[in-house]
């Protein structure tokens, strides 16, 4: 018998394991898909029975009653759980989009989404978002609550005019018009020194709240040019855009001059640091408050793609927001880049 090379056999075990893991990863999907189809056909017939019958609020309760008396321990046929299933068919049943999206995505995330969501715009965002993230029913109950779909639709920034199309909308929905610091834990009145500081300490949490394929490289992050030396705050990677993106932390207003620091940043960055399959640098502005109309101008002669945000530590938003959002065609043309 032929001796196992050691290298060999541990790259054989590897591919084994990826094997057993993808098919459990799709046995899983598989799994949900069916669950999904199953809840949507008894949301459908409890519709059409009572539509068909003129049957009422009661033939919930009996069929729930009926459901757990053959299958005592199952709270998924529950009344309240019932209820769900015809409020998901009813929600989804006219919706081309929709109804194919709501079966990638589990139960429970679904019955969060609409039932918390507003409008189908709205729906298909957190559900595109948790396809694609991998958001736990934490993270998304927390994102639906902090507005983020306002907030990544509200968002000012140069890119329309600074990237090329096929990046403009994935990069739009890389940069929120607010972001939210809860996690931080600090005063009212801090320094810019403490917020890097404080950032640093809850790192992973700042990267979720970011949004999801930023990866972190390094603070204070050194530029030389000249004889002189220049740091940047944060420097992070996104990996679906790949490219470098620089982000200052301000906790005043902005200032128009923040714009023209950034776009020396980003200059530096493409000469210096990019790397030839690696798209150009974008750079993310985060202040305490901003004027819109302030922000408006000093963009419009950015030669860089650059986004200003602002930053809360309680979740709020003021009212009137949901107002300024754009137009609904606007909004399904900003999801394609989900």
């Amino acid at each position: 018998m032929n001796t196992i090379d050691k290298t060999q056999f541990i790259q054989f075990v590897t591919e084994i394991k990826t094997k057993i893991r993808e098919a459990q990863v799709e046995a899983l999907r598989a799994a949900n898909k069916y669950l999904i189809d199953l809840y949507w056909n008894i949301g459908k017939m409890i519709v059409e029975r009572q539509e068909a019958h003129g049957w009422g609020k009661s033939v919930v309760e009996r069929l729930a009653g009926e459901l757990q008396a053959d299958l005592p321990g199952n709270s998924g046929y529950s009344a309240a759980n019932l209820w769900r299933m015809r409020l998901f068919y009813l929600t989804y049943r006219e919706n081309e989009i929709l109804a194919p999206l709501a079966r990638e995505i589990g139960w429970t995330h679904n019955t969060i989404i609409f039932e918390k969501c507003k409008d189908d715009l709205q729906c298909e965002f957190y559900i595109r978002m948790t396809r694609k993230f991998g958001w736990t029913k934490n993270v998304l109950i927390h994102q639906i609550e902090n507005k983020s779909y306002e907030k990544y639709l509200l968002n000012q920034t140069s890119f329309d005019e600074t990237l090329p199309e096929n990046l403009r909308n994935q990069a739009k929905l890389a940069v929120k018009d607010e972001y939210t610091f809860d996690f931080l834990e600090l005063g009212a009145e801090h320094s810019e020194y403490q917020f890097e500081q404080a950032i640093l300490k809850k790192i992973r949490n700042f990267l979720i709240e970011m949004g999801g394929h930023f990866a972190f490289i390094s603070n204070q992050y050194r530029l030389k040019v000249g004889n002189k030396e220049y740091a940047i705050d944060l420097l992070l990677f996104h990996r679906k855009l790949k490219c470098l993106v620089a982000i200052e932390l301000k906790i005043g207003e902005f200032e128009p001059e923040h714009k023209g620091k950034m776009e020396f940043y980003l200059s530096v960055l493409n000469d210096q640091m990019k790397l030839p399959d690696e798209n150009d640098a974008i750079g993310i502005i985060i202040c305490k408050t901003k004027d819109k109309t302030v922000v408006e101008y000093a963009l419009r002669s950015a030669a860089h793609p650059i986004g200003v945000a602002t930053y809360i530590l309680t979740p709020n938003l003021p009212v009137g927001y949901s107002g300024l959002l754009p137009s609904a065609e606007e909004i399904r043309e900003r999801l394609k880049g989900l």
